[in-house]
């Protein structure tokens, strides 16, 4: 049996409380806000079947790689 899965990113820019989202199939998205944000984010994305597959994080910088099963 071969899995299918499509990608997305979110990026927080922590300091400029910058939030990003790329998903496929839906313009960038662009959110202000801090940990409370990113949570919400993180599980708005979830219940749409979204994990998170990577994280990468670098001084005020996170970005999560995402992924959903198709």
């Amino acid at each position: 049996m071969m899995f299918r899965y499509e990608f997305g990113v979110v990026e927080w820019l922590w300091d400029l409380e910058a939030i990003r989202v790329n998903m496929p199939g839906s313009g960038e998205r662009k959110f202000s806000g801090s940990y409370d944000e990113v949570v919400a984010v993180l599980s708005e994305l979830g219940g749409q079947g979204w994990d998170v597959a990577t994280c990468a994080a670098n001084g005020n910088w996170l970005f999560w790689t995402l992924r959903r099963q198709r």
